[in-house]
């Protein structure tokens, strides 16, 4: 197989040509990305749902909105979260292998301190938290909410991520569906996620910033 260059830590801005409601105006942070697949959560998809309904003691976490967001159509009964470190350096490498984890490790069923052992989110920076892309990383949610509450800006509760096969999102690229942009640490925690896809937009230095001003109806346009 053709090796993949890696996109992990990417976003993926959806263009107005793609047609899946479940990616409409979507700005998705790439977690994983590699020759067996891709994975990420959807940043821009808050729910009605406060995050003190499901993680009570992670709530005075919660950044605002304080709501738990949809983070893609795949397992939606589970839950994950993303943190900024502040001031945090830059991303260590990949394994020798050059491997990275398929599963989300920071995935626990909702309503519930989580699933894992721990183990998996162990690294660079503060206990319980595991680094995807200089300062933002995987918050272990079975880790007490006071050991990290001191190191972490705001946390971002997402239910579900957004899945890829091998191949599948390259497919996607090439058919025009993303438009691939570098992340900001800001961009997990904006506090207007609604105006997310214009704002990720509208700081890029090309004709990308033009495509901010494309209406949500394009008959109007």
């Amino acid at each position: 197989m053709t090796e993949v260059s890696s996109l992990t830590g990417r976003l993926l801005v959806a263009t107005p040509a793609l047609a899946d409601p479940n990616f409409d105006r979507a700005v998705v942070l790439l977690l994983d990305h590699d020759d067996e697949g891709s994975l990420g959560v959807v940043l821009n998809r808050p729910t009605p749902v406060d995050v003190g309904d499901i993680l009570e003691s992670w709530a005075p976490l919660a950044g605002e909105p304080g709501v738990v967001f949809q983070g893609g159509p795949v397992a939606l009964d589970a839950a994950l979260a993303l943190a900024v470190v502040p001031g945090d350096g830059p991303a260590p490498h990949a394994g020798p292998d050059g491997s990275r984890p398929r599963t989300p490790p920071a995935e626990a069923e909702a309503g519930e301190a989580g699933d894992g052992d721990g183990t998996a989110l162990l690294g660079a920076g503060p206990l319980g938290w595991r680094r995807v892309h200089g300062a933002i990383g995987l918050v272990d949610l079975e880790a007490p909410p006071e050991l990290l509450a001191a190191a972490l800006g705001s946390l971002r509760i997402f239910a579900g991520y957004a899945g890829w096969g091998p191949g599948q999102l390259e497919d996607e690229l090439s058919e025009g569906a993303w438009f691939v942009v570098d992340s900001e640490p800001g961009d997990v925690s904006s506090p207007r996620p609604e105006a997310l896809w214009r704002d990720v937009l509208r700081r890029q230095r090309s004709e990308l910033a033009m495509i901010a001003t494309y209406p949500d109806d394009p008959s109007l346009n």
